[in-house]
């Protein structure tokens, strides 16, 4: 293929490949010679002109199939146009004369075409240039019209519509003469050329104005023609031709009076009247049409009806939506004209009714629902509604006027009905779209809406009523608020009109529908609703009987109020479920006898009645078990059984019955019949095996009734075929847009669509289609489906010999019927073998022998049937078959069948048939075997290339993809044929066939998925492969097909995902974009799902193409929003519009993945575009808020407004839906995710502005906050509910997240506190009492995070925020009684959990900043001064919500209680109050359990809090009545006590102590995987706030158990959650429960020795645990379980410490490490713990435990003790010490009775610490100065006999000397001063050996340093510690040696003193020495005068030395005393961690 790329086409490469591949070789080089022409230089394509012209032409008459011609003709354009035009005249000469040859033989023929489209692409590119002689080739081309068939016409339409495009208004010459040609077309047999003449048509209308002034008529009468028996495109092209001709009519400016007359206006009304005539009369009669037409009876044919339908909405979407605006009066009063009195043929019988509403209704839908805005439907809404006012009063008029006029009322009634019904169901679909934002429609008095709806409830008609109850469901749904009020309307209207039959049929259908609507209403309607409910349906039931007027309606409506109750589930049901059986029971007789009885008695209309009755009832025992499944319990099921044989048997006397009382019963009956199959469907066959016999006789007779009406093959049989064979076998089928009114015509002019009144129950189902209305079939055609799957069931139940019978007789009675009466037969019996295949294949059961042939001999019979989708049905049956029957040879014989079949027939149907069958085999059995799978692609090669047959084609290739589907890996020996036959037929297959293009579009998708990776391969034939691939991509996206483009976009797809670097992306992108917004709904499936792939991995390119194709604007089709906001604007505008629910989650989904990978990269683009949307639609009061904000915000540079210009231009996103702008807020949260993990400057705005500084085309998020605030605050004041909660997400997104960032322009403030206005703003809106809980509930989550936030430390600002929780905490104190009725019981328990919750988060806020605020005041002696100076804010916030806490911790106790309750196991269920807790009730504690589990922790936290506040005793409470919540329970302790017990005050502690420590141990001892980290967070402060005080402490110390029950659920927490945070928490729990231990250990010993006297101390007993015998037992001991979560914390963090990996080889080797600060506090947490164990222990006890706490303390000592520098010691070595020093000061080491093991313990773990100097195998030395500071420790810190056993003495000392020799003047430093507190140590045992064995080597130290003079800061600073130590032995050395020591360091002090000059050039370092000397001996010479003078006098240098120091620091003496206090704080400062372990 190569060799094709070049601009010569190589001839002698294409003359040697075969016929296919030349074909592909040479459209290869025309795709390539398109790109090459326009990239190439004008010169160099001159010079080629001539020869490129000649191949071309050449080629031209070679005949080149359809897409190369379309190529080659756009080739010659572009070479005309680039290089010179001189010989284009020879072209167009050439081109006419191949046209007018004589030639007609079908060979010549492709030549011909290729001439006609050459033309029309040279003119279409050529344009003006050609004028000239334009009229000959358009009088050529129409002369051989003529004469064309099919191809060639269609051809030449679109060839004209070419040239007219080119020429534009030159071409008006010939404008008549195509007009005229092209009326013709316009009504040709072939539908292909109806859609080209449209096109020409659309083309010529541009320029033609006599198209829309005076023939406008005429163009409409011919379009209705062109109606008549057309298809989808036909209606789809003629209808735009039409609709834009009409609206060029009306909204054309007319040439002035200079011009032609001709020129007609042409006003609306005409317009509209001439679509009217269309629609109501078809193409017959019109305007000025004579009456005589209007007689005839011919309805009109629905073809044209729909195509009418569909150019009403081309009309008027061609006007848009500003026109609809204004002129929406006159359009909706002339649309619901069309099917009103004025116009009877419409309506006349209820069929064609029927679906003329069907038409009405989508044009209403696709007008006032598509095109409209908000407020736009609103306007339109009031106008409906007026319509309907109008009508009623017609109606009220009617009836009211009584005797003679009354026959003629009832008709006026009639016709008015259809106007209603249409208008109540646009009423209520617009009011549905527009959710909460309707809300004003309905307030609005004026317009009465509510009033207007309900007042038709009472219609005579019944169509009218279930309308008019409908549209009170789609408001219901909207506005979730106006449930219970229409709800409690509606039933009181029902008790008090119970006896008008309307009122009873028109309330109850509108309880039912209301019913219907909540579960569409997460808030659900008050419980009790149901009891009313239910006693009005009984009453009903039971007061039927009394008036036979009224008998009927009341028992319809009773069982209908049954019925839809049952949708409200098992909650509301099991209530009343004894009742419902009840009358289950009662509705039918209790045996055969009475049935018997019961025939013989009664008339036609008792009949009626108890036939409704029980159809009713058996409805709602269906509904029940659908919706109330966990009800359906072993004793319920035997409950409902009884009553059913005695249905079925009335089933078998129906027929009877039906002879004996006339036809008046048929309906009712057939209605009885459907209830019964459809509860049998859903009931297990085993509850009804006694009847199955006698159903299925029943069925039989069904299925082939004489009776039955026309077949309804479209009803039945889509359901049991593959969807994928419908899409191509039955064009009617697919979706579509217009799907709601082309199902119609599928039907067949016999069978009407689907409309309410045919079933009045389903108006309380849950529908499939999101708002439409219910559309049940005719009972006629749905007891038919419902028949056949009940067949599947019953005949897969019985016995083999009862199903071969039943079987014979269907087989029979499809012999003895003819016609159409056979096909009807057929067509039942077909789905019902389809439905038993499908159920027996599903339950995994077998088929006989005997069975197995009967079924093959059905369905072969359907095989070959003349009607598609049944022979698309049997296929499924026949695979079926085979999959069922599960054996080898019985699979090979019926593929053979096949075979043998399709070799000899000669005919489509039976080709069509058997080629779907073999493709249906491979699908269901995964091939048949290898060897079958040859000959079937053999057969269905043949069958592909039969092009006499494009419906064979078709069939054939959509086989052959299941059978490439299906083959795998088995097929790549077949790939290459196959490959070359679909590129073969793709090149040659007539585009007017696209059928037969899908199903190449088809195999080649299935071929590619065959191929898989293999794709990406470079070797030749994968290449060839993957260009024939590219190649049929190409020729399908140039077709003018859209299904035929959306098979080439998923090819084009699965080529992406396999070969991605072949794919090029800029030409698939461009064609995606053009496609974005076809009228076809499969085309933009496909686009989106392919952009869903390709954004997920080239996000960013894919939306660089689409900008590229925007700016080229070569297609004018691509997407005007393209251009101004790029891929992603113009996926949002599309969400918009978009209805289909599947697309829209597409267009969602690519968005999300384009914002996760560009947001960050494309800040302001992305938050421009959310603003735009949510600012589109804001309304006037957010507008004047965000005005004053930008005020508020003054100048903030430009960074933060950077969005706000540009308000002047108009808007891309014009008046968004309110579920567009929810998505918008929601990507504003998500922008705000993804920043998180990208840059850290996104949340800094000083960092930020620097770098926007650096370079502009930086942007972060937080210069872009006051967007986001106004956006969150535009969302959250919206009218729409759902936009409000999201806005409210947002902004507590937005508060978290920038809460913390600090303003660098005012220090000591936040960037958000300027804004704090609107967040006030945006918050005020919700806490209003008409606001729903659930908004009220996130606005208390806002709130609450706004003041926890600390954003605004004014108090006065804080209150506004504040009052808004003071409002909603006096709302719901009256408790759950008080609140709104409006919702559910479980929907106030939300608000009031809600609102607690945000209590308890600023609670805990305000302790948490007051005790910070304490400790930071501690300084100061009087903390009340303090805190009253200080005015903080801290102590103000606790001071506001102190205000409240009296209330708050009363009902925080009473959740806490609720949530209690509802945690406990179901079994203790009886022992929960009846009445249910405060703030639920016991109906709907399921629900409310939810919102229990989302607030408990944090109330927990705060009640917590509280109760340690107040220590555990209640300032508000006397001590009478200490736990009485001011709430409908109290502490539920009621039952065990009388009402009149009161509690004393520890028994209220006790139960308080319990409930919290109760929760909390449950929850944190059965953690589930989703706890949240907050939620254990708040349990385990809780837990620590409780310990913090006394009593609690008392009661966990005195009960054991307790403290080790909570130890093991904290070891249990630990292990389970890897959190530091939890971690560490945990452990500060643990070390609380210690010390109440140890608190409690020591009460008693003090006791103990108060009561025994000192005398008798040796009798004491032991206290603490290890008693007397020192054994700790596991799970009795608390030291023990202590222990054990101690080393599992250690043992984490060291694995070194754990004594198994210690002793094994290469365990001791490890070097010391640094832990991550997380990890060393964890390790520090556990150390504390092990210090405070010894004081829980009795003194045996404390020896048992102490060899582990040394050993665990010196380990860590030991694993991390690292150097650090300047002597620092590490953290954990920090703790570490200390907790050696706790354990080494611990009483125990001195108490008699562990006293002596105590020492030699201890003298073992100092060995230990000394050991550790000597590193094992090379590992890395520890560092020296930790371990000397452990060594000091145990010298200081023990009793003498522990330390001074020589060995260990004198292993210390050498340690000491080492250190004072070490190389590191730190090292030397530190060491000094652990001596210097040695030396000092009181006791001489201890201090005199290291002061004889060191003093010597430190004064040796000094001398040397003395004379070599200090170099650094740190042998500065060792001379200071060693002049210190000399001191410190001066002064604690007996009076008779002080002489010689001082005479040794006033020598060394002296040597450091410099002479006056000497001062002058000192270095820092020395001059400090100097200062500190001269300071030393200043203090020492007072000190020891004596010594002193002796000294001085004895040696003249010093004192001559001395002098001239002190002479020459005169000066800088009396700076000293500063200097001096410097230097104390630097040596403090230096050893104060250091010693405080000493």
């Amino acid at each position: 293929m190569e060799l094709a790329h070049s601009l010569l086409l190589n001839e002698e490469a294409s003359n040697q490949l075969g016929a296919v591949q030349k074909a592909e070789f040479i459209f290869e080089w025309l795709r390539y010679l398109e790109k090459l022409l326009l990239a190439t230089n004008r010169e160099d394509v001159r010079e080629k002109q001539k020869t490129l012209v000649g191949q071309l032409l050449s080629l031209l008459n070679s005949s080149p199939g359809p897409p190369t011609r379309k190529l080659l003709a756009q080739d010659l354009a572009i070479l005309y146009s680039v290089g010179d035009t001189v010989s284009v005249y020879e072209t167009i000469d050439k081109c006419n004369d191949l046209i007018r040859s004589k030639d007609d033989s079908p060979s010549y023929l492709p030549t011909k075409l290729a001439a006609v489209v050459c033309l029309g692409s040279l003119y279409k590119k050529l344009g003006r240039i050609l004028a000239n002689g334009f009229t000959d080739t358009v009088v050529n081309i129409l002369k051989a019209m003529k004469s064309a068939e099919s191809q060639g016409r269609y051809e030449i339409m679109l060839s004209l519509q070419s040239i007219l495009t080119g020429l534009g208004a030159a071409a008006a010459p010939c404008h008549r003469d195509v007009y005229k040609a092209a009326r013709s077309c316009l009504t040709d047999r072939s539908m292909a050329v109806r859609c080209a003449a449209a096109k020409c048509l659309l083309e010529l209308q541009n320029e033609a104005i006599f198209m829309w002034s005076t023939d406008v008529d005429s163009v409409a009468t011919l379009c209705f023609k062109s109606f008549e028996g057309s298809n989808y495109d036909v209606r789809i092209s003629v209808s735009k031709l039409l609709g834009t001709v009409l609206a060029k009519a009306v909204t054309a400016k007319h040439p002035g009076a200079g011009s032609k007359q001709s020129a007609r206006r042409v006003s609306l009304e005409e317009v509209l009247e001439l679509l009217g005539a269309g629609f109501l009369r078809g193409s017959s009669g019109f305007l000025r049409a004579s009456g005589d037409m209007l007689k005839g009876n011919s309805s009109v044919s629905r073809d044209v009806r729909v195509g009418v339908t569909q150019a009403y909405v081309v009309f008027v979407s061609t006007l848009g939506g500003a026109w609809l605006e204004k002129n929406l009066a006159a359009f909706l009063s002339h649309i619901l004209s069309l099917v009103s009195q004025s116009n009877p043929k419409a309506t006349q019988t209820q069929i064609d009714a029927v679906c003329c509403r069907r038409c009405v209704s989508f044009i209403l839908r696709a007008t006032l629902g598509g095109l409209l805005g908000e407020k736009a439907q609103i306007a339109a809404a009031k106008e409906i509604c007026q319509a309907v006012w109008r009508l009623k009063k017609v109606m009220d008029a009617a009836l009211s006027d009584g005797n003679v006029e009354t026959r003629l009322s009832s008709t006026d009634v009639a016709a008015s009905q259809h106007v209603l019904v249409c208008a109540l169901q646009e009423l209520g679909n617009l009011i549905h779209n527009l959710g909460t934002t309707a809300a004003p429609l309905l307030q609005d008095s004026s317009t009465g809406l509510l009033d207007s709806v309900i007042s038709v409830v009472l219609h005579p008609s019944i169509s009218v009523r279930l309308a008019a109850a409908w549209c009170l469901h789609c408001i219901a749904v909207a506005l979730p608020s106006y449930l219970t009020p229409l709800l409690d309307r509606c039933l009181e209207r029902l008790a008090i009109l119970k006896s008008s039959p309307e009122a009873v049929t028109g309330f109850s259908s509108a309880v039912a529908a209301l019913l219907g609507s909540v579960t569409h209403c997460p808030l659900g309607i008050p419980h009790g609703k149901g009891k009313i409910i239910m006693t009005i349906a009984e009453d009903l039931l039971c007061s039927a009987a009394q008036n036979s007027r009224l008998s009927l309606q009341r028992t319809q409506a009773g069982w209908l109020l049954v019925a839809a109750l049952m949708t409200l589930g098992p909650a509301v049901v099991s209530h009343h479920l004894t009742r419902v059986l009840l009358l289950w029971k009662c509705v039918f007789p209790a045996s055969p006898r009475d049935l018997e009885t019961e025939k013989s008695r009664g008339d036609s209309f008792t009949w009626q009645v108890t036939l409704e009755g029980r159809a009713g009832a058996l409805c709602a025992v269906k509904s029940f078990i659908s919706h109330c499944g966990d009800l359906l319990t072993e004793e319920v099921i035997q409950r409902l059984l009884p009553p059913l044989p005695c249905a079925v048997d009335l089933l078998t006397q129906l027929s009877s019955i039906l002879k004996t009382y006339g036809s008046s019963l048929k309906t009712p009956s057939i209605v009885y019949r459907q209830r019964l199959y459809e509860l049998l469907i859903l009931l297990p066959p085993e509850t009804y095996k006694g009847n199955l016999c006698v159903i299925l006789k029943e069925l039989a007779a069904e299925l082939t009734a004489p009776d039955t009406q026309a077949a309804a093959s479209t009803c039945l049989l889509p359901a049991l075929c593959h969807p994928d064979d419908l899409l191509i076998l039955s064009p009617l089928l697919q979706e579509t847009d217009h799907r709601f009114i082309e199902e119609q015509l599928l039907l067949g002019n016999g069978v009407a669509c689907g409309s309410l009144e045919y079933d009045p129950y389903s108006i309380y189902e849950k529908d499939v289609e999101g708002d439409s209305v219910p559309k049940p079939l005719p009972p006629a055609l749905s007891v038919i489906s419902s028949a056949s799957k009940l067949f599947g069931v019953v005949c897969a139940t019985v016995d083999e010999a009862q199903r071969v019978l039943i079987l014979e007789q269907l087989l029979n009675s499809i012999k003895h019927t003819k016609g159409a009466r056979q096909q009807t037969v057929q067509l039942h019996v077909v789905s019902a073998i389809s439905n038993l295949l499908k159920y027996v294949a599903g339950s995994k059961q077998s088929l006989g022998p005997e069975v197995r042939r009967l079924v093959l001999t059905l369905v072969l019979g359907a095989l070959e049937s003349p009607t598609p989708l049944l022979r698309c049905a049997a296929s499924e049956a026949w695979a079926r078959l085979a999959q069922v029957a599960d054996d080898g040879a019985f699979t090979a014989g019926l593929a053979q069948l096949s075979f043998d079949k399709l070799k000899s027939a000669r005919d489509v149907v039976t080709r069509t048939g058997h080629s779907l069958a073999l493709g249906s085999l491979h699908r269901y059995l995964g091939g048949i075997g290898p060897q079958h799978l040859s000959s079937c692609i053999g057969v269905l090669y043949t069958l592909s290339q039969d092009s006499t047959s494009p419906d064979v084609q078709t069939w054939a290739l959509h086989s052959l993809s299941l059978t490439i589907d299906s083959a795998g890996a088995l097929y790549h020996v077949h790939v290459e044929s196959t490959l070359s036959l679909i590129v073969m037929l793709l090149l040659n297959v007539p585009p007017t066939h696209a059928q037969v293009h899908q199903s190449l579009g088809r195999c080649l998708n299935a071929l590619i998925t065959t191929l898989g990776p293999e794709l990406q391969g470079s070797n030749t034939s994968v290449s060839a492969l993957r260009t024939s691939c590219l190649l049929g991509c190409a020729v399908m996206q140039d077709h003018p097909g859209c299904l035929v483009q959306a098979q080439a976009i998923s090819c084009l797809q699965q080529l992406h995902m396999f070969a991605p670097r072949h794919v090029n992306l800029s030409s698939l992108v461009s064609c995606l974009c053009v496609n974005l917004c076809s009228p076809y709904l499969l085309l933009r499936r496909a686009v989106l799902a392919c952009l869903r792939q390709l954004v997920q991995r080239e996000a960013a390119e894919v939306s660089e193409h689409a900008i590229m194709l925007a700016r080229d604007g070569r297609d004018a089709a691509a997407d005007a929003n393209l251009r101004e906001v790029g891929l992603e604007g113009a996926l949002l505008a599309l969400l918009d519009r978009e209805t289909d629910e599947s697309l829209c989650q597409d267009i969602r989904e690519t968005l999300h993945h384009m914002l996760t990978s560009m947001a960050v990269g494309k800040l302001t683009l992305w938050l421009k575009l959310c603003k735009d949307v949510l600012a589109a639609s804001a309304d006037f009061t957010a507008v004047t808020c965000v005005d004053t904000m930008q005020e508020e915000e003054g100048d903030r540079g430009d960074d933060a407004s950077v969005l706000t210009r540009g308000d002047d231009k108009p808007h891309p996103f014009s008046n968004p839906r309110w579920a567009t702008r929810v998505f918008a807020a929601d990507c504003v949260c998500r922008i705000i995710n993804q920043c998180e993990n990208a840059n850290r400057a996104h949340f800094d705005i000083a960092l930020a502005q620097e770098m926007k500084k650096r370079d502009s085309r930086n942007d972060f998020l937080v210069l872009h906050l006051a967007d986001l605030i106004r956006m969150a605050f535009m969302a959250a004041t919206d009218h729409s509910d759902q936009l409000r909660l999201s806005g409210l997400d947002t902004l507590l997104v937005v508060i978290r997240r920038f809460a913390d960032i600090a303003e660098p322009e005012f220090p000591g403030h936040v960037i958000l506190e300027q804004y704090q206005a609107n967040v006030g703003a945006a918050l005020r809106p919700a806490f209003t009492s008409e606001t729903p809980p659930d908004i009220t509930a996130k606005a208390c989550q806002v709130c609450s995070a706004w003041i926890a936030s600390g954003v605004v430390s004014d108090l006065s600002d804080l209150r506004r925020v504040h009052q808004l929780l003071v409002s909603s905490l006096t709302k719901i104190q009256a408790g759950k009684e008080a609140l709104s009725q409006l919702y559910n019981e479980s929907a106030s328990t939300m608000e009031i959990l809600a609102v607690l919750r945000a209590w308890a988060e600023v609670y805990i806020i305000a302790v948490q900043r007051h005790k910070n605020h304490k400790q930071a005041l501690k300084t100061t002696v009087n903390s009340e001064d303090s805190m009253r100076n200080g005015s903080s804010s801290a102590a103000g916030l606790l001071d506001l919500v102190c205000t409240d806490l009296a209330t708050l911790s009363k009902l925080w106790l009473a959740a806490l209680q609720d949530f209690a309750l509802l945690t406990l196991p179901a079994e203790f269920a009886s022992q929960l109050p009846t009445e249910g807790g405060a703030f639920y009730t016991a109906e709907t504690s399921k629900s409310a359990k939810l919102h229990y589990h989302d607030s408990w922790a944090l109330i927990l936290h705060a009640a917590a809090l509280w109760l340690t506040s107040t220590g555990f005793a209640d300032p508000d409470e006397g001590g009478a009545n200490l736990s009485r919540p001011v709430t409908p329970t109290s502490m539920c302790q009621g039952s065990s006590s009388s009402g009149a017990a009161v509690k004393s005050p520890e028994d209220v502690y006790t139960d308080r102590f319990h409930l919290i420590l109760g929760i909390s141990v449950e929850f944190l001892c059965s953690l589930r995987s989703d706890a949240s980290l907050e939620s254990i967070m708040a349990c385990l402060r809780a837990l620590q706030a409780l310990l913090d005080v006394p009593w609690p402490r008392w009661r966990i110390g005195s009960d054991q158990d307790l403290g080790i029950e909570l130890l093991n659920v904290l070891h249990r927490v630990i292990l389970t959650r890897e959190s530091p945070a939890i971690q560490l928490a945990s452990l500060e729990v643990v070390r609380q429960i210690i010390c109440a231990a140890q608190e409690h250990v020591k009460e008693k010993r003090r006791s103990a020795e108060v009561d025994d006297g000192a005398s008798e101390k040796e009798t004491l007993p032991e206290f603490g645990e290890g008693k007397d015998t020192g054994g700790l037992v596991p799970g009795k001991s608390l030291v023990f379980a202590t222990l054990e979560l101690c080393v599992c914390i250690l043992v984490r963090q060291l694995p070194e410490l754990n004594p198994k990996l210690a002793g094994s080889p290469g365990g001791k080797a490890s070097k010391p490490k640094t832990l991550l600060e997380e990890g060393s506090r964890l390790v520090a947490a556990a150390l504390a713990i092990l210090a405070e164990l010894p004081a829980v222990c009795s003194p045996e006890g404390s020896i048992s435990i102490l060899p582990t706490v040394l050993y665990l303390t010196i380990g860590v000592l030991r694993e991390t003790a690292v150097k650090l520098p300047g002597g620092q010691l590490s953290c954990t070595v920090t703790a570490s010490l200390q907790t050696l020093k706790g354990i080494l000061t611990s009483p125990m080491a001195r108490a008699e009775k562990s006293h002596e093991a105590w020492t030699s313990l201890l003298q073992s773990a100092l060995a230990t610490v000394l050991d550790c100097w000597s590193p094992v195998d090379g590992a890395q030395e520890p560092d020296e100065v930790s371990l000397l500071t452990a060594v000091t420790v145990f010298i200081l810190s023990t009793s003498p006999e522990v330390t001074t056993v020589p060995c260990l003495q004198n292993r210390c000392i050498e340690k000491f000397k080492a250190a004072l020799e070490s190389k590191d003047s730190v090292v030397q430093m530190k060491t000094c001063q652990l001596l210097h507190s040695i030396f000092q140590y009181p006791k001489p045992a201890v201090s005199y050996p290291y002061i004889y064995s060191l003093a010597s080597s430190i004064v040796e130290k000094l001398q040397d340093i003395a004379r070599r003079k200090p170099e650094d800061a740190t042998e500065l600073q060792l001379c200071q510690e060693g002049i210190k130590l000399l001191e410190a032995l001066v002064a604690i050395a007996e009076e008779e040696h002080r002489a010689q020591l001082v005479a040794c360091l006033l020598p060394i002090l002296i040597s450091f003193l410099l002479d006056e000059n000497a001062l002058g050039s000192a270095t820092s370092v020395t001059r400090s020495l100097h200062d500190f000397a001269l300071h030393s001996l200043m203090q020492i010479g007072p000190r020891y005068s004596s010594v002193f003078k002796r000294v001085m006098a004895s040696s003249p240098a010093l004192k001559a030395r001395l002098e001239a120091a002190v002479k020459g620091n005169q000066e800088s003496v009396r700076v000293d005393p500063p200097s001096k206090h410097a230097k104390n704080l630097a040596r403090n400062s230096s050893i104060q961690l250091k010693t405080n372990f000493l």
